[in-house]
């Protein structure tokens, strides 16, 4: 076992797009923030087991997590289409801040950003994989000119990257992973994530920035989520208005309840958080 640093590097071009990686690509990158260390399998890295099962247990964000949401709080690209981007999230039953990590790790919020490899607008999508949405050029407008249009890119991106999720069972490592290099690559390596530095390296990234944009109680594994206890209540006949804590319409609703009952069993269970 090796020790892996969970790091983010980014450049920003002569244009003012941010371009993020989790390791230093080349001398333009600098160091954003430097994250916790943590044991990781020679060459490799699995989110099986929680995204930031660590660092989600604080009860406060951290400082690199605070730094990494200001940068985006001045952002002009991303505060541009934030609205499209929470309206796509929710139309596809994701978090914003995943769309969000992703879309920072492709595109840097330029929409009009073009791959040399042909992937177009803020979720980097090949014309090919958008048609399969319904994102299909005419003789007015090619598709490649309607998939710089953020809120059309991001509700196919957003489609897409659900299919993914779902078709890798809830693996969000492997879904990202075929977001970048393809289904049949993922399929390929036997449902694990292909040896492709390129891949890795993006998977890490889109999940380091994910990890500093969630809130850390949303990210936190349920053992570490403070856990509940029963509480029984027994309320004393003619006694339901005595309860304390309690306002008097939640009183009487109680009292109600407990006249329904047998004497003996006026007993009311409540979940409450554990101290």
């Amino acid at each position: 076992m090796n020790t892996a640093h969970a790091d983010l590097w980014v450049r920003v071009d002569e244009r003012g797009v941010a371009h993020f990686a989790s390791e230093q690509v080349d001398a333009r990158y600098e160091l954003f923030y430097r994250g916790p260390t943590g044991e990781a399998a020679p060459g490799g890295f699995d989110t099986r087991e929680g995204v930031a099962a660590g660092a989600a247990a604080a009860a406060e964000p951290s400082a690199a997590a605070r730094k990494l949401v200001t940068w985006f709080d001045v952002s002009p690209g991303y505060k541009a289409v934030r609205h499209h981007l929470r309206e796509a999230a929710q139309a596809h039953g994701l978090e914003p801040e995943l769309l969000q990590a992703l879309i920072a790790t492709e595109s840097g919020f330029d929409a009009q950003a073009v791959s040399p490899r042909g992937a177009i607008g803020l979720m980097q999508l090949m014309p090919a994989t958008a048609a399969r949405y319904g994102v299909v050029g005419d003789a007015r407008v090619p598709a490649e000119k309607k998939l710089t249009d953020p809120r059309t890119n991001l509700r196919a991106g957003s489609r897409y990257l659900a299919d993914l999720i779902a078709r890798f069972s809830g693996q969000l490592d492997l879904a990202l992973a075929a977001y970048n290099a393809g289904e049949g690559a993922v399929e390929r390596a036997g449902r694990r994530i292909p040896d492709y530095p390129e891949t890795r390296n993006y998977v890490r990234t889109v999940l380091q920035l994910y990890e500093g944009l969630k809130p850390p109680a949303a990210l936190a594994p349920p053992a570490a989520r403070r856990p509940v206890e029963r509480v029984r209540i027994t309320l004393p006949a003619g006694r339901a208005n005595m309860i304390s804590g309690i306002d008097g319409g939640r009183a009487q609703a109680l009292a109600a309840a407990a006249s329904d009952l047998p004497r003996n069993d006026r007993t009311h269970a409540f979940r409450r958080p554990r101290r």
